[in-house]
C-alpha cells in the first residue's frame, strides 16, 4: 500500500507520495520512489501505488525504461514511441503506459501484480492539465480513463484511503457497514452514504489557488496519512518514509519540489 495525492489547479498539478513500498514477498521498504517524469523536458509525470514492481523489476525502473522510449532513445525497436513535443496527448501517453506495463510486463509475469498508475500533465499546446488512470492486475487492465479533465480541479488520492476519506469526505471506509449496524436497511445505506459525503465534503483546493499553496496542501495530505497510519491500531503500517513532491506547470514543465537525498541536488529533473 501507499498513498499518492494530486492537487490540480489552474496553474498546474502537484504530485505527492510517501516512500513505503512492497514487492511480492510482502516486505515493506521505506525508500521507494513513486513519482517519475515520463519525458524529460515535457510537462508529463506519473505516480504509482500498489505493488512496488512486476516480477524482478521495480515500478521506478520500468517508468524510467518507458521514459527512454518516449525520449526516442530506443530507435531500433520503438522509434514510433518517441513523443512529438508538438503533437502528443496525455491520453496517448497513458495508452502507451498501459501497453508497456501490462501487455509487455504484467501479462507475461507469473508474480501477482496490482498496480494503480496516474499520468498527470499537459497535452501538447493545451492550456490546462489532465489526469489519467491506468489500473492493472496480472490478468486484466482496462483502457486508460481520464479521471480529471482540463475542466476538473481539486484533490485526488489513492492507496491508503482511510485518513483522507475521513478528512475530506467526512466518512470512514466502513461507513456503509456502520450504517447497517445502526439500523439503516442495507438497500438504503449506499444512498445515505452518498448524501453524507455531499453534505460533509471538505473543499480544500480551488482552481485559483497559487501553485505553492497546492504544494503545501499536497504535502499536508500525505503527511496526515502517514501520521494516521502510524498511530492507528488496526491499519497495516504500509505508509511512511520521506514525502516526495513534484509540480507540473505549463511553462516550467515537470519540477521536483522535494525528494529523497539519494539523488544529488544537480541531478536532471527527469531522474
Amino acid at each position: 500500500m501507499t498513498v499518492i495525492v494530486s492537487v490540480k489547479i489552474n496553474d498546474g498539478v502537484v504530485l505527492a507520495a510517501d516512500s513505503a513500498g512492497s514487492m511480492g514477498s510482502g516486505q515493506v521498504y521505506a525508500h521507494a520512489n513513486k513519482i517519475a517524469n515520463l519525458c524529460e523536458g515535457l510537462p508529463v509525470g506519473a505516480m504509482s501505488t500498489g505493488s512496488g514492481g512486476i516480477g524482478n523489476e521495480s515500478v521506478e525502473t520500468l517508468l524510467k525504461d518507458l521514459r527512454r522510449r518516449f525520449a526516442g532513445l530506443s530507435p531500433t525497436t520503438h522509434a514510433d514511441w518517441r513523443l512529438d513535443p508538438n503533437a502528443y496527448t496525455i491520453g496517448e501517453v497513458a495508452q502507451r503506459l498501459r501497453q508497456f506495463i501490462f501487455e509487455e510486463k504484467a501479462a507475461v509475469c507469473e508474480t501477482e501484480t496490482n498496480i494503480q498508475l496516474r499520468v498527470c500533465g499537459y497535452s501538447a499546446g493545451r492550456p490546462l492539465a489532465e489526469i489519467w488512470e491506468v489500473n492493472l492486475t496480472q490478468y486484466a487492465c482496462p483502457p486508460p480513463r481520464c479521471i480529471m479533465g482540463e475542466g476538473g480541479f481539486g484533490v485526488l488520492w489513492d492507496g491508503q484511503y482511510e485518513a483522507l476519506n475521513r478528512l475530506i469526505l467526512g466518512t470512514g471506509f466502513d461507513i456503509g457497514g456502520a450504517l447497517v449496524r445502526h439500523g439503516i436497511p442495507a438497500q438504503e445505506a449506499p444512498a445515505l452514504q452518498a448524501n453524507l459525503v455531499k453534505d460533509l465534503y471538505a473543499t480544500l483546493a480551488v482552481p485559483a489557488m497559487p501553485i505553492q499553496d497546492a504544494i503545501d496542501l499536497a504535502r499536508f495530505l500525505v503527511e496526515t496519512t502517514i501520521g494516521f497510519v502510524r498511530f492507528s491500531v488496526f491499519l497495516p503500517k504500509s505508509v511512511g518514509g520521506a514525502v516526495e513532491i513534484a509540480a507540473i506547470t505549463k511553462h516550467e514543465g515537470f519540477r521536483w519540489i522535494q525528494r529523497k537525498p539519494f539523488y544529488p541536488a544537480d541531478s536532471p529533473h527527469g531522474c
